[in-house]
């Protein structure tokens, strides 16, 4: 378990990767992180994955030492890459050719997984078809479309998704799955109804801002995870 170091072009970026016990190569699991920036949360998720057999890899969009105040507005650190989502795109990729370049990890066996912030990162990465990566997450993503030239999605994709989340209402969920149907994708929604943004964030607590901890929402979504990467890796 270590921090860890890639690049973009000439911009650093620090990650995090924590392997499985045991020889390798391992199948590898890409956490995205929220508008917050890469933390101590990812990091817990990366080490719960090596516990289930799987390299974790918490990524870094925002670089080596940017990172946002977790309970305050990080809007600054965001909406950059949500006006850029080609640099984004090819940020995230950056991420996955250095999880390939790693002998700990096995390249044919890749999946990434992204929460809020991350979700649509996750989903940016399916959409850019790259057959790399054979399955992509959202945990109470945005599903906005990236707008760059339509390629088909080879990745499984898995959404998970909170009814009453206010970043994504019915009307952006139902077009997200259009959108993955003309793209091909195999691809599968589970919806918790009386479920907010941020169900997975224990300290998530403000109900009149549509963010609220959900411990339901959160069990069930890691076991769909689990089965998910079960199936894909």
């Amino acid at each position: 378990m270590t921090l860890f170091s890639y690049f973009d072009d000439t911009d650093e970026l620090e990650g995090f990767v924590a392997l499985p016990d045991g020889p390798g190569p391992h199948p590898c699991v890409l956490i995205v992180h929220n508008w917050a920036g890469q933390s101590e949360a990812d990091n817990g998720v990366a080490r719960k994955l090596a516990a289930m057999g799987y390299a974790g890899f918490a990524i870094d969009v925002y670089g080596k030492g940017v990172r946002g105040d977790p309970a305050g507005d990080n809007g600054h650190l965001m909406n950059p890459w949500m006006g850029d989502r080609a640099g984004l795109q090819r940020r995230l990729l950056a991420a996955v050719d250095a999880a390939v370049a790693n002998p700990a990890i096995d390249s044919d066996r890749i999946a990434i997984i992204g929460y809020c912030f991350g979700g649509l990162c996750a989903l940016d990465v399916a959409r850019a078809g790259d057959a790399r990566v054979k399955g992509a997450v959202s945990f109470h993503g945005v599903y906005a479309p990236n707008g760059l030239p339509d390629a088909p999605i080879a990745a499984k994709v898995l959404v998970l998704h909170g009814w009453n989340d206010p970043l994504t209402p019915p009307d952006a969920t139902v077009a997200l799955g259009h959108e993955l149907n003309a793209k091909g994708a195999d691809w599968q929604l589970h919806a918790y109804g009386h479920t907010m943004h941020a169900f997975t964030a224990p300290q998530a607590n403000n109900p009149a801002g549509g963010i609220q901890y959900s411990a339901a929402a959160d069990r069930r979504s890691w076991q769909a995870l689990t089965n998910f990467l079960a199936e894909v890796l």
